[in-house]
């Protein structure tokens, strides 16, 4: 499917622990942390909750964060992610485009984010993964055409 240039695109950063979530504006201009999802023992109850999102919010496009290696190779993690990619498909449904986005740095970027705005280490852990989807979102948001230029 070709991805829309309109609508809300929602922003995912898989962890093994914990899921981050970022969502665009409807103008997909500008990304916003949105939360963290605790990962439970279930994908497809993870992914239930992330289609929840998806409707609640009214997404066309989720854009799932891809774990390449520094030399852009598709590691173990990547080919995960792209297996996790696939479930999150059927969970989200036909109608809602899913896509991978390259998600290097993008830890490190939110963590440097954090640094600057002096947010304690303790503080972190709730919020570094939702700021890591909207860094890789925002990247992602940067990188498509303008429905206006279309």
């Amino acid at each position: 499917m070709a991805t829309l240039s309109t609508g809300r695109a929602l922003g995912i950063d898989l962890g093994s622990v914990r899921i981050g979530l970022a969502l665009s504006d409807p103008t997909r201009t500008v990304a916003t942390p949105h939360s963290v999802l605790q990962r439970s023992r279930d994908h497809g109850a993870d992914h239930r909750a992330i289609a929840e999102i998806v409707a609640a919010h009214d997404v066309t496009t989720v854009v799932v964060g891809l774990p390449l290696s520094l030399s852009g190779a598709r590691g173990p993690a990547a080919r995960a992610a792209e297996a996790e990619i696939d479930e999150l498909r059927h969970a989200v449904g036909a109608t809602i485009d899913v896509v991978a986005h390259d998600e290097r740095l993008t830890t490190i970027t939110a963590e440097r984010s954090l640094d600057e705005a002096r947010v304690r280490r303790a503080d972190r852990v709730a919020v570094v993964d939702k700021i890591a989807a909207a860094v890789m979102l925002q990247s992602w948001l940067e990188s498509c055409p303008r429905a206006s230029s279309q």
